[in-house]
C-alpha cells in the first residue's frame, strides 16, 4: 500500500508540467502534424501566428490551442516572444515543420517524471525531395529544444536561431525530431534566397563587413566541408544538390552583404 501511495506521487505529482510552442505562418501544410505529435506530450500547446492567409488557424483550432497573433520581426524574436507566453517553465519549441517521432515522445515522457537537467537535445532528421537525408551537416543536425525557460533564451543569427543556455546542464534524447523540409529543389532556391537576405541584414547589423576572401573562401569551405568530411557525397544526387545548395547560399549572403554596405555609402553621401 506504502508502494503503491508513492507511485501515485510519482507519476501525478512529481510530473513536470510542459508548454509546447510553435511559430507558423502559413503552415497549412504541416502544422497539423506538428500538433498532433505534440498532444501527445504537452500539457498546453500555444502557437504564435504572424497574420496567416491559409487555414492555419482553423486547423490549429481543432486542437483546442491556445492561438496568438503578433507581427513578425525576425525568427529570435518571434521565438522568444512565443516562450514568453507560455504558463509553465518547462518548454518544448517546435517549428511547424517538424514533428517528435515514436521513439522521441517516450524519451520526453519519460523525461516528464524525471526532469534532471536543464535542457535536453536531441538529433533532428530531415527530409528533402520525398527522402529523409542522413548524411552532410543534416544529420545528426543536434538541436536543444526542451528546456527550463528561465536558463533559456532564443539567440543566434537570424534566420539560424539556436537555444542560448545560462549553464552547460543538458542531456541528448534518444529519438529524432522529424523535419519536413523541401519537397521540391525549386522550394529550396526560394528559401536560399530569403535565409541569404535575412543572413545579410543581420551580419551587418552585428558589424561584419564584406572582404573578398570570405567571397571566394567560405563558399568553397562550406562544400568541401559539407560533401567529402560529413559524406554528404553519400546522399547521391540530393547530397550533391544540398551540398551545392549550401555553398551558395554562403555565397549569396556574402555578397548580399557586399551590396548592403555600398548601398550605405551611398546614401551617407547624398
Amino acid at each position: 500500500m506504502i508502494v503503491g501511495f508513492f507511485n501515485f506521487l510519482n507519476t501525478n505529482y512529481l510530473k513536470i508540467k510542459l508548454s509546447a510552442v510553435v511559430i507558423t505562418f502559413n503552415e497549412e501544410k504541416n502544422i497539423r502534424r506538428c500538433l498532433s505529435s505534440l498532444t501527445k506530450v504537452a500539457d498546453e500547446i500555444i502557437v504564435v501566428d504572424s497574420f496567416s492567409s491559409d487555414r492555419t488557424e482553423e486547423i490549429c483550432s481543432e486542437f483546442h490551442c491556445e492561438f496568438k497573433k503578433n507581427p513578425f520581426e525576425g525568427h529570435i524574436q518571434q521565438k522568444n516572444f512565443a516562450v514568453q507566453q507560455a504558463s509553465n517553465e518547462y518548454v518544448l519549441s517546435l517549428d511547424a515543420d517538424e514533428e517528435l517521432s515514436e521513439e522521441l515522445i517516450d524519451s520526453i515522457l519519460s523525461v516528464k517524471t524525471n526532469w534532471e537537467y536543464d535542457a535536453y537535445f536531441f538529433n533532428r532528421l530531415s527530409s528533402y525531395c520525398g527522402k529523409f537525408f542522413r548524411h552532410g551537416s543534416w544529420y545528426p543536425d543536434q538541436k536543444v529544444r526542451l528546456f527550463d525557460r528561465r536558463l533559456a533564451e532564443w539567440g543566434g543569427t537570424n534566420p539560424h536561431d539556436k537555444i542560448i543556455l545560462s549553464s552547460s546542464s543538458k542531456k541528448h534524447l534518444k529519438g529524432d525530431l522529424l523535419h519536413y523540409t523541401y519537397h521540391t529543389i525549386e522550394e529550396h532556391l526560394k528559401q536560399v534566397n530569403y535565409f541569404s537576405t535575412v543572413a545579410a541584414k543581420a551580419a551587418y547589423d552585428q558589424g561584419k563587413r564584406f572582404t573578398l576572401f570570405k567571397l571566394i573562401f567560405k563558399p568553397f569551405w562550406r562544400f568541401f566541408r559539407d560533401y567529402f568530411l560529413k559524406h554528404g557525397f553519400l546522399g547521391g544526387y540530393r547530397g550533391l544538390t544540398i551540398c551545392l545548395l549550401t555553398a551558395v547560399e554562403t555565397y549569396l549572403k556574402i555578397i548580399k552583404l557586399w551590396e548592403i554596405e555600398r548601398a550605405k555609402k551611398t546614401n551617407s553621401q547624398h
